[in-house]
C-alpha cells in the first residue's frame, strides 16, 4: 500500500487487490458535528443534492453514469465524514474517481431538484420514527451528547431540513468541500506506484492552487510507531447519566444502555473498548449478551453491543428488543454481566480466544475491497495513516485481562451508565 499528501492537502492511499473489480472512495471530514450555524441535517442533504447535477452532467445523467458500466455508485453521512463511494470494473476505475470529485467539487444544486430531495429526506425522518429500534437508538446518542455538537441529528428534524436552502448548500460545500478535508483510497488490481502517480497528476490539475492540509502535529502511538494526524478537539464533554423510559404503545420494548467510551485518538485504550464490546455483544453468537439473552433464555428478538468512534469521544451501547413481561429478567442479566466483567478477570485461555476472535474479523472484513477502501479513508481522515493488520494484531495480543476490566469500569460503570426504554 502506498499513502500521501498531494496538492491542496488531499490526502490519499492505494491498495493493490487481485480482483477484476476496482473501489474509490472519496471522505470529506466533515459531517452532522460540524454544522455550526447550518440547519441541523444540512451535511446529510448536502450527501443527497449533490447527485442532482453538477456544472457537467444532469440528474439523469450522473445516476446512469455508471450502472451503465456495470458498476454502482453510493454514499453516506456520519457524524463526522460524508462519503462518496463507487464500485467498478478495474478498467473505469478512473470513470468513476472523476465522478466522485465532480460531484464533490461541482454541485449546482437546481431548486428543482432541491425540492425532490428535500421530500425523500422528510420521509426518511418518519420511516426512522416508525422504526423504534432505530428511533430508540438515535434518542439515546442525542440524549448522551446533549450539548455538544455530536448531539445533532444525522437527518436533522423536518423543521430544520424545510429551512436548508441553495445558498445554504452551497456554502456548506465551499466552507467544507475542500482538499484539506478530503481523503481518497483506492482498491485495484494495478500497480500500486502507476495509481499512486495518476493520483498525484488528477490532484494536481484539480487541486494545485489550494493551501495544504490541516495538519497540526498531534502524535498518535501505534505498533511501536509514531505517525502525525489532525489533533483533535480537547476532550472536555462530560455526559450527564440519566434514565428514562417512554410509553410508545409497542408490542416491542427496545431499550438502549451505555455511556461515552474512548476516542479515535485514544490508543491503545480504543482497541481495548473494541475488544470488550465485542465480548459483550459482538457479532458472534458467544458474545455474551446473546449467550445469557437470547440463546439461554430467550427472552429477546436481538440483541448488541455496540462502539462508535468520534473525534471528541465515543459511545458503547447495549441495544435489545424484548416482550415486556421480559424487561426485567434482560435488565437484572446485563447488569449482572456487566458486573462480572468489572471485577473477575478473564483466563488467559479466553483472552486468548477473544484476541482471535477479535482480529479475525477485522481480518476477514478488510479482505472484503468495499469495506477496506472505506476504512482506509477513514483512517486517512483520522490519523493521516493506514494502519496495518500487522500493526493492529500486535496492539490486541497486547490487551491484557486488566486491561478490560479497567475498561469496564470506565465504561460500565453503574454510576455512568445512562438508558433509554421504549415501552
Amino acid at each position: 500500500m502506498r499513502n500521501g499528501t498531494c496538492a491542496g492537502g488531499l490526502r490519499y492511499a492505494v491498495r493493490r487487490n487481485s480482483s477484476a473489480v476496482a473501489y474509490c472512495s472519496l471522505s470529506i471530514g466533515r459531517g452532522t458535528s460540524d454544522e455550526g450555524g447550518f440547519p441541523e441535517g444540512i451535511a446529510h442533504f448536502t450527501e443527497h443534492t449533490i447527485f442532482r447535477g453538477t456544472q457537467h452532467k444532469s440528474a439523469a445523467v450522473i445516476s446512469g453514469y455508471l450502472d451503465r458500466l456495470g458498476g454502482e455508485l453510493n454514499a453516506y453521512t456520519t457524524k463526522e465524514e460524508i462519503v462518496l463511494h463507487a464500485t467498478t470494473l478495474k478498467d473505469d476505475l478512473w470513470k468513476a474517481v472523476g465522478l466522485l470529485f465532480e460531484l464533490a467539487t461541482q454541485p449546482v444544486f437546481p431548486e428543482n431538484e432541491i425540492e425532490t430531495e428535500r421530500t425523500v429526506v422528510l420521509d426518511e425522518i418518519i420511516s426512522y420514527k416508525d422504526n423504534p429500534a432505530e428511533d430508540v437508538y438515535d434518542n439515546f446518542e442525542c440524549m448522551l451528547f446533549e450539548g455538544h455538537p455530536l448531539g445533532r441529528r444525522i437527518l436533522g428534524t423536518s423543521a430544520s431540513v424545510k429551512k436548508i436552502t441553495a445558498d445554504d448548500l452551497h456554502r456548506f460545500v465551499a466552507e467544507n468541500f475542500v482538499p484539506g478535508n478530503m481523503a481518497l483510497s483506492i482498491v485495484a488490481n494495478a500497480d500500486e506506484a502507476e495509481l499512486e502517480k495518476k493520483v498525484l497528476r488528477f490532484a494536481g490539475k484539480l487541486f494545485a492552487n489550494d493551501g495544504g492540509p490541516d495538519l497540526r502535529g498531534l502524535k498518535l502511538f501505534l505498533g511501536g510507531s509514531q505517525k502525525f494526524c489532525p489533533t483533535p478537539v480537547t476532550p472536555s464533554f462530560v455526559a450527564q447519566p440519566f434514565n428514562k423510559t417512554v410509553d410508545k404503545h409497542n408490542h416491542e420494548v427496545n431499550a438502549v444502555i451505555g455511556s461515552t467510551a474512548p476516542s479515535l485518538y485514544e490508543m491503545p485504550d480504543r482497541l481495548v473498548a473494541a475488544m470488550l464490546v465485542n465480548i459483550l455483544g459482538g457479532p458472534a453468537s458467544n458474545s455474551l449478551l446473546n449467550k445469557e439473552l437470547r440463546e439461554k433464555h430467550g427472552w429477546v428478538y436481538s440483541v448488541e453491543c455496540s462502539y462508535t468512534q468520534y473525534r471528541d469521544t465515543g459511545i458503547a451501547a447495549i441495544a435489545f428488543g424484548c416482550d415486556r413481561p421480559h424487561l426485567d429478567c434482560c435488565l437484572k442479566a446485563i447488569g449482572r454481566i456487566l458486573t462480572s466483567l468489572r471485577e473477575t478477570p478473564l483466563s488467559e485461555r479466553s483472552l486468548q480466544s477473544y484476541r482471535k476472535q477479535l482480529f479475525g474479523q477485522i481480518a476477514i472484513s478488510s479482505d472484503n475491497g468495499e469495506a477496506q477502501c472505506l476504512s482506509m479513508g477513514k483512517s486517512l481522515l483520522a490519523w493521516n495513516y493506514v494502519p496495518t493488520n500487522e500493526e493492529i494484531r500486535k496492539t490486541i495480543e497486547a490487551v491484557t485481562s486488566d486491561d478490560l476490566m479497567q475498561m469496564a469500569r470506565r465504561i460500565f460503570a453503574a454510576d455512568k451508565l445512562s438508558s433509554l426504554i421504549y415501552l
